[in-house]
């Protein structure tokens, strides 16, 4: 009797014990970043010689000057603290890529990948591509269309600290209409590739786009993203007018909204970009072949033109390469890869809101930074790209009380660099420090 009773009470001090270990409080973390010049919010004059205080991952404070922080207090209340000199460094948000697939690059060997490769090996390629993208600079991403669950397990691996990598917000499959930009099996023999259905975001009529969208939104999409007309790079000869009807993109656009998300528009030609436009879409990706009315529809509405010129440089100078593309999809990359910059010039001066946005994957990862020159080459400030790559990105992802500016409260996401970006763009090609949500990533 005696040896159960004792056999009680150890059972009931280690469940007393696991419970108090269960219930106490992680000490606080604390990083002191001493900054030469700090850029807090894109768009205003930067600080010199600024100290940024960050308390378990998210902006405490920021204070003029470099001199002493008292932390005594809570250093003696068990804190960990860490001093941080970029003394001599840029120190700005972490930039955000609100066009990016993770789980993809292109290359000659991509169509055969479709079919040899599993969505483990996407995965894989992943984990390297999210290390590249976070340690470039960009703390956050929209993953806009890949293998659903291999992005969503990134996503997950990264927000568990598994894997280093940025902050994603992911779509999972982009939805298309059959023989559409995004059906997986344009190209190949039925027997090969049988026709895919609304699972694989392949849908036609209303009823099929509605539920389209509920089951990504069922397996875990965090956004939406649909390919409202032809692609360039699709093994497709349909062109790149509008292939979604009037009535299908209204309920892909309200069925997401009714879900609480964001929709993205993959759209070329002029009447796909208008069609989604006066459907309420959240934001135009490419917008190759924008008109007068896509400018006044723009400007009349809450659209963003994420305008991914980096993508179109990318296929222009593939396209001339013997053999790397199909002949058409050479043939059409050609032909619309000039016009974007031509209209995103016009949209830039008609004052149409810009979000950041690379579609890498097309291009390299960790290449990102390349969309910079080219939106100045299109009429962008460097201060007011870097705007769209922070304030405005941040925005379009329903996230600007998180991230995009270096204020109390928001997350510290920051990247820190030798010269000033807002005066050329191209320092941001050699990041030399990286913080994720407090994190240090790269140093």
């Amino acid at each position: 009797m005696n040896f159960f009773r004792t056999l009680s009470l150890a059972a009931a001090f280690a469940a007393s014990s696991f419970s108090f270990a269960q219930d106490a409080k992680p000490a606080d973390r604390y990083s002191v970043i001493r900054c030469g010049t700090l850029l807090d919010i894109a768009g205003t004059p930067a600080k010199k010689n600024a100290t940024l205080v960050v308390k378990n991952g998210v902006v405490d404070r920021v204070v003029e000057g470099l001199g002493p922080i008292d932390l005594a207090k809570e250093q003696a209340s068990g804190a960990n603290v860490q001093e941080i000199d970029l003394r001599d460094k840029f120190v700005l948000p972490g930039l955000i890529d609100c066009h990016v697939h993770l789980t993809f690059e292109f290359n000659k060997e991509s169509r055969l990948r479709s079919i040899t490769e599993s969505e483990c090996d996407s995965a894989i390629r992943g984990v390297l591509a999210a290390k590249k993208t976070v340690e470039a600079g960009f703390t956050t991403v929209r993953d806009l269309g890949g293998e659903s669950h291999a992005v969503f397990a990134l996503r997950h691996g990264v927000v568990r600290g598994d894997i280093v990598g940025p902050r994603i917000v992911a779509a999972g499959k982009a939805i298309s209409v059959s023989g559409g930009h995004a059906d997986p099996s344009n190209g190949w023999r039925d027997d090969v590739y049988p026709q895919p259905g609304p699972e694989a975001g392949v849908a036609d009529g209303p009823d099929e786009c509605r539920k389209a969208v509920r089951l990504q939104i069922k397996n875990g999409a965090d956004v939406i993203k649909i390919t409202a007309t032809g692609g360039v790079l699709s093994l497709s000869s349909a062109g790149l007018a509008k292939h979604f009807t009037d009535d299908e993109i209204q309920a892909l656009v309200d069925t997401t909204h009714s879900m609480g998300r964001k929709i993205a528009a993959h759209a070329h030609g002029t009447d796909g970009i208008n069609a989604v436009l006066r459907a309420g879409i959240d934001s135009v990706e490419h917008g190759t072949y924008m008109d007068e009315e896509s400018i006044r529809l723009f400007k009349a509405g809450k659209t963003w033109l994420v305008p991914t010129l980096l993508a179109s440089a990318t296929v222009v100078k593939n396209a001339k390469i013997p053999g790397f593309y199909h002949e058409f999809v050479a043939r059409k990359a050609l032909e619309a890869g000039p016009v974007r910059m031509q209209r995103f010039k016009i949209a830039v001066k008609e004052g149409v809101r810009v979000a950041f946005g690379t579609d890498s994957g097309v291009s390299p990862h960790g290449e990102n930074w390349m969309e910079f020159p080219l939106m100045v080459e299109g009429g962008m400030t460097p201060s007011e790209c870097l705007v769209a790559a922070t304030i405005n990105a941040a925005s379009l992802l329903g996230l600007e009380k998180e991230i995009g500016t270096l204020e109390p409260g928001k997350s510290a996401d920051l990247i820190a660099v030798d010269g000033d970006p807002t005066a050329d763009v191209n320092t941001l090609k050699d990041v030399k420090f990286v913080m994720r949500a407090g994190g240090v990533v790269k140093k």
